[in-house]
């Protein structure tokens, strides 16, 4: 595969935010965004993902964080598209399970090139850290359209909302993860499996 990094600037009325991702990193990760909840979710993508990841973002904080969240969810969905390319050889889906204590979260992903976005997360509290948690589904929802991807998020169980949050965005990374990866069958790596149990 060819190297997959992109850098996406999107500049609007409410937000000026930049995007750089290298798919084939080592999970290294800065943020500035004035949102400290949200950069600590994205620092789980970035190492669950072991993908390199750079936000800069600078949004309308006095209103309210929905612009910011949204925006950056569109715009790291951009870079995504740009990065992956034609997705030759890559194995496409992904998926995984990540417990926190009481909480378990499943994310099934698949770079289909079409949008679609199944989100159930019953969060306990309606904050962490004075985020607003309803954003998390602005977030996803900007990803996915920008990305076109197809992505299935089920919260299974939690009662601590941080806990449901944080399962949420580390089996997004991993299912990511496991989606970006070379598909080494493609390659005629992986022996035949055909004959045996």
């Amino acid at each position: 595969m060819n190297e997959r990094k992109a850098t996406i600037s999107r500049n609007t009325l409410e937000t000026q935010i930049t995007v750089t991702v290298n798919l084939d990193g080592t999970g290294t990760s800065h943020f500035e965004t004035g949102i400290p909840f949200l950069d600590h979710m994205m620092d789980q993508i970035a190492r669950h993902g072991l993908i390199d990841l750079v936000v800069h973002a600078k949004g309308d904080l006095h209103i309210d964080a929905h612009h910011t969240v949204e925006d950056i969810g569109i715009t790291l969905g951009q870079a995504f598209a740009e990065a992956v390319g034609d997705k030759k050889g890559m194995t496409r889906y992904g998926h995984a399970y990540v417990p926190l204590d009481e909480a378990l979260t499943r994310v099934v992903i698949d770079f289909s090139g079409r949008a679609g976005l199944e989100y159930h997360v019953p969060y306990t509290r309606g904050s962490v850290g004075g985020f607003d948690v309803d954003l998390f589904s602005e977030f996803f929802h900007g990803f996915v359209n920008h990305a076109k991807v197809t992505l299935h998020i089920d919260n299974l169980r939690g009662k601590n909302t941080h806990h449901q949050a944080e399962t949420v965005f580390k089996a997004f990374g991993r299912a990511m993860r496991m989606a970006l990866q070379a598909d080494e069958r493609m390659a005629g790596i992986m022996p035949s499996t055909k004959g045996s149990l």
